[in-house]
């Protein structure tokens, strides 16, 4: 990885998850080419940025159209006479969805692979030619937890998910001779404004994130980029073609819970 400052493209970069990465990136002195959909969010984050002594670029538009994924990478690559070290794949969404999948339809399932997998791909190879060409490079990809256990309701969200951690996977095999590094993180409750904690406790007692978590509480968006930043940092260097879980422990649990009285643990919770 090289000495000077990087050139790092974050997409979704605005709030939440990505709001911290584009963040963290620039904070440590990165130039942060910051893609997202909300125009007004991304130029709000830029300006904090900024105002923070960073450097930081927008791209505005829905990262799954063609023309956006080449503006974004064409500004990348014309930041630094076409060098380009990092890569987030940070865009990911459960919605549009319908609550089985028998109710559910080829339109949403479209949608939630444009969202979930295929803009992986199409960003990716944007960027990857100018990352073997240059003999360095560094791709971490968003996918979730859910790609490695089952989530009703949610049935073609998670297998697209799944397709990002094997492309993850498969993608770090054939990249690496070139000295480019693929790796993924899977999120957990998240407290985001996607994801908001209110939203997930649903009026329900505080006190049962301790039963659900076992490090006790929802995830800080801080929590997810500092494993990005790991990830795409030279410390893990010789790291490629895994996916992290940052899940305060939800995935190891898998179905455990701590005991409402705080004495264990039980796989059949009495209460909610």
């Amino acid at each position: 990885m090289p000495d000077r400052p990087r050139v790092c493209v974050v997409t979704g970069g605005a709030l939440g998850i990505g709001g911290a990465v584009s963040r963290r990136f620039a904070a440590a002195g990165d130039l942060v080419v910051l893609n997202d959909i909300d125009a007004g969010a991304a130029r709000a984050t830029c300006r904090d940025i900024e105002a923070a002594g960073g450097r930081c670029v927008v791209v505005p538009g829905d990262i799954t159209e063609d023309a956006v994924v080449a503006a974004t990478a064409q500004t990348a690559l014309d930041a630094a006479d076409g060098r380009v070290d990092v890569l987030v794949n940070n865009v990911g969404d459960f919605r549009p969805v319908a609550w089985t999948f028998d109710r559910s339809t080829p339109d949403q399932w479209r949608r939630l692979y444009e969202l979930n997998l295929h803009h992986v791909f199409t960003m990716t190879h944007a960027l990857l030619p100018a990352m073997i060409g240059q003999g360095h490079g560094a791709i971490v990809n968003n996918a979730t937890v859910e790609a490695f256990r089952g989530i009703p309701g949610k049935a073609v969200y998670s297998a697209f998910n799944a397709g990002v951690v094997a492309f993850t996977r498969s993608l770090a095999v054939e990249a690496g001779r070139h000295g480019v590094r693929v790796n993924a993180i899977a999120p957990d409750l998240a407290d985001t404004p996607q994801t908001p904690a209110a939203a997930m406790l649903r009026g329900r007692d505080p006190d049962l994130i301790r039963s659900w978590v076992p490090m006790g509480r929802f995830g800080d968006p801080a929590d997810y980029a500092a494993a990005v930043w790991f990830l795409a940092s030279d410390e893990a260097r010789f790291i490629t073609g895994h996916t992290l879980p940052v899940d305060g422990g939800t995935l190891a649990a898998s179905g455990w819970y701590g005991r409402a009285d705080g004495k264990g643990w039980t796989n059949l919770p009495g209460k909610p």
